[in-house]
């Protein structure tokens, strides 16, 4: 393949040597002027070593993402097959496949890339420009795989509404991408029933990334009293109650969520153990505190109080505040699980804050586990922006 060429600064590309995917556009010291965005191109070192292939894109900071490291190798259908199947052989071996997260982009080695199956549907996310244009054949692809494992795909939805395509140019795009289907999807996870919302539920309609961490609050919510806030379509919350707990109380601010997880307690025969409230977490915490409640049980799954480096601090300060909130609410001996999907909210900096708000109202933290996201949300090494996930278990002790 005769590629335009990208040639990176002398001392640059450190990311990608370390075996990332990025190359941002104050690291490229020249291009070929014949580039058209979102086409691959070939990456070479300040000294003319081949780098790899990428595909280009000038509008945004992330200018190009790699394909392969490899200057042989053609990146056709076959190339492409061969990744989707890679992906489908990993999810086979480390996940429940009923509903998964089959493609997450760079972990998968197809940047920008996000496809999730809930039951008999694929929702696609597709959020930068190069992959975009080999979206429609890599969906193509990955349903043949599954249709060879047996496995009927019924409908395919694009979710590709991210404000992030804007930074790369490109449009918010949403719709069928197969013959229209009922989008209010019914899926099973960890014994509990759903409808996911795969049209106007947040993101691709269901976080599939806690999957293993609901599965690990069941044995603490036995005949428990639990709290769960930013309970979004109820998942912490209903799993408390197919736990076996004797009462659970759901939070979130958006209506619509309180709505959908209201109906899904209905779903499983929990409407009578566990209800949904449509509050302000950090109006409710002082107020819960005010009026005497304990509870045994409280879970803690915000949404990303940072989406970039600039607002740590206030991020900080979110996390500490909810926290320490929580363990002023939690019984004696009772647990609290809690945690960040926050890229940018790195693990020592959560552990650091977590820590903090006990000490602020001098608790004592008793650590049962630390997890991470699903293993169909893989963390490749090298690659940070692939480890966001932060999930802990701890007892809360009063000083002795």
């Amino acid at each position: 393949m005769n590629l335009p060429v990208v040639t990176i600064k002398k001392g640059e590309g450190r990311m990608l040597k370390a075996g990332g995917l990025w190359i941002f556009d104050n690291e490229i010291a020249n291009t070929s002027e014949d580039i058209t965005n979102g086409e691959l191109v070939s990456v070479l070192d300040f000294d003319g070593y081949p780098l790899g292939i990428g595909f280009y894109n000038n509008n945004s900071k992330i200018t190009i993402r790699m394909m392969t490291r490899d200057k042989n190798t053609v990146i056709d259908e076959d190339f492409l097959r061969r990744r989707v199947e890679a992906a489908w052989e990993y999810r086979k071996k480390t996940v429940d496949t009923s509903s998964c997260r089959l493609i997450f982009g760079e972990a998968d080695f197809l940047p920008g890339l996000i496809i999730d199956k809930f039951s008999g549907v694929l929702v696609v996310q597709s959020l930068a420009l190069g992959i975009d244009k080999m979206k429609d054949t890599i969906v193509r692809l990955l349903v043949e795989t599954l249709e060879k494992d047996g496995v009927a795909i019924q409908g395919i939805y694009e979710r590709s509404d991210a404000k992030v395509r804007l930074q790369e140019g490109m449009e918010r795009a949403k719709g069928f991408l197969s013959q229209p289907f009922d989008t209010k999807v019914e899926i099973i996870e960890n014994g509990v029933k759903y409808i996911v919302d795969v049209e106007d539920g947040q993101k691709t309609g269901f976080f599939l990334d806690q999957k293993y961490n609901r599965a690990a609050i069941h044995k603490l919510c036995k005949g428990a009293d639990v709290l769960d806030c930013f309970t979004h379509t109820g998942s912490f919350a209903l799993n408390a109650g197919i736990a076996g707990a004797k009462n659970v109380l759901g939070i979130d601010a958006s209506q619509l969520a309180v709505d959908q997880a209201t109906e899904n307690a209905k779903l499983n025969g929990l409407a009578d153990v566990v209800h949904f409230q449509c509050e302000d977490v950090f109006e409710l915490l002082p107020r819960l505190e005010a009026e005497g409640r304990k509870f045994d049980v409280i879970i803690l799954d915000p949404p990303a109080f940072t989406k970039s480096r600039n607002s740590i601090k206030n991020a900080v300060k979110g996390y500490r505040e909810i926290n320490l909130r929580a363990m002023k609410l939690i019984k004696d001996g009772g647990f609290l699980a809690t945690c960040s999907c926050s890229h940018f909210m790195s693990y020592e900096l959560f552990t650091q804050t977590v820590g903090q708000a006990a000490k602020n109202v001098h608790k004592r933290l008793r650590q049962v586990e630390y997890r991470t996201q699903s293993p169909d949300h893989p963390i490749l090494w090298a690659a940070d922006e692939s480890y966001y996930l932060k999930f802990y278990i701890f007892q809360v002790c009063q000083n002795p």
